[in-house]
């Protein structure tokens, strides 16, 4: 029991990629350090943290926050020195400013997009319906014992043109 206790702990609990030689010794930096490198995005893998990414440059970034801090650094000043090597995107919580904005619309502006097709699709849909049945194809239906749909002509829907056929 115990066993698969620790095993679905291990499976379940995030991989992280800190190497023994990377850690610090003084366990608040390491913990500053982990911090720092949970907000900055893998640029290899793009949708993980350095501190769960195996990449090579992920480690030299790890290594980098890790060097910055046991020199002093503030945390603010170790997130500002890798955004100016890398720029926002290193943030995986980019800030929202004018270079940013786009990336912070987008998804609204996806939504709203897809509510317009989904909207145009069905008025297009609806505009053109469906063709009408034939007195021949209502026969058949009859036949196999399925009461056809009511006509556009039954339904109140015809245009005036002709266009339900009579059943």
């Amino acid at each position: 029991m115990v066993s698969a206790f620790l095993l679905s702990t291990a499976l379940l609990s995030p991989a992280l990629a800190v190497e023994p030689s990377e850690k610090l010794a003084d366990p608040k930096l390491e913990a500053r350090a982990r911090a720092i490198a949970s907000e900055l995005r893998c640029l290899v893998c793009q949708n993980q943290s350095i501190d769960d990414s195996d990449a090579p440059l992920a480690k030299d970034l790890r290594v980098i926050v890790r060097e910055r801090l046991k020199d002093g650094a503030s945390d603010a000043e170790v997130r500002d020195y890798v955004v100016a090597r890398y720029g926002d995107f290193v943030l995986l919580r980019p800030p929202v400013k004018r270079e940013t904005l786009l990336l912070w619309a987008a998804p609204a502006l996806a939504l709203i997009g897809g509510v317009w097709a989904i909207f145009t699709a069905m008025r297009r849909n609806r505009r053109s319906g469906a063709a009408a049945l034939t007195a021949e194809e209502r026969a058949q239906l009859r036949a196999l014992g399925v009461e056809p749909p009511p006509s556009r002509r039954d339904a109140g829907e015809g245009n005036g043109k002709g266009d339900a056929q009579p059943s």
